[in-house]
């Protein structure tokens, strides 16, 4: 889970990157797209390297899905009776780790659907033409609040699920805690106002 989390995360980086690029206007955005199809040419052909991060990304979801799955049903099985208490002892972060799981999972497959293949596109969608893809999903209110409660959820699981990975992994210990702690607060801060702020830039007229 760890592992297959921090793949994730690498990529949700890059992508707020990219995604970033729609402020520079769409000639911009419109070649990052194309980039994206061609990157490693000549040496591969069109859109290999794209499939082979979507292939790895796909993996990283499916590790990450089943390895919930095991963790919990190893949970149960180790306290299947509930505790007496019932007095909350983790962060809201933890507590909503599954459903944020749900959410996001759900979000993955109406984003693809949305601006990848546009089967689910509001309007009509054009191959080879992201930054207007992007606007038309934005000029939608149901498009703004799919992708901001995602990204809320991104947030909150990435700032528990950065902490979790480290603790995992062996690279957190007491003298690191209030680093790491930092970092997974940052990092969940930034993907979260990165990706929000597309949306929020299409509502305000900024992009468009």
């Amino acid at each position: 889970m760890a592992v297959s989390g921090l793949l994730m995360l690498g990529y949700l980086v890059a992508h707020v990157a990219g995604n970033l690029k729609v402020f520079f206007g769409p000639e911009e955005f419109n070649a990052y797209g194309h980039w994206l199809r061609v990157m490693g040419a000549p040496v591969l052909h069109h859109e290999w390297a794209l499939w082979l991060v979507r292939i790895v990304l796909l993996a990283a979801v499916v590790a990450h899905a089943v390895s919930a799955y095991q963790l919990s049903r190893r949970d149960v099985r180790a306290r299947p009776t509930a505790y007496v208490h019932r007095r909350k002892r983790s962060s809201y972060a933890t507590r909503t780790m599954r459903w944020g799981g749900i959410i996001l999972a759900l979000f993955i497959v109406w984003h693809v659907l949305d601006l990848t293949t546009g089967t689910v596109h509001p309007g009509g969608f054009e191959e080879g033409k992201p930054y207007q893809n992007v606007v038309d999903t934005f000029s939608t209110w149901y498009g703004n609040v799919i992708y901001i409660v995602a990204m809320l959820a991104v947030g909150l699981h990435v700032r528990h699920g950065f902490w979790s990975a480290a603790q995992t992994l062996g690279v957190g210990n007491a003298r690191r805690e209030r680093l790491l702690r930092g970092l997974a607060n940052g990092l969940a801060l930034v993907l979260t106002a990165g990706f929000i702020s597309v949306p929020v830039a299409v509502m305000t007229g900024v992009v468009g």
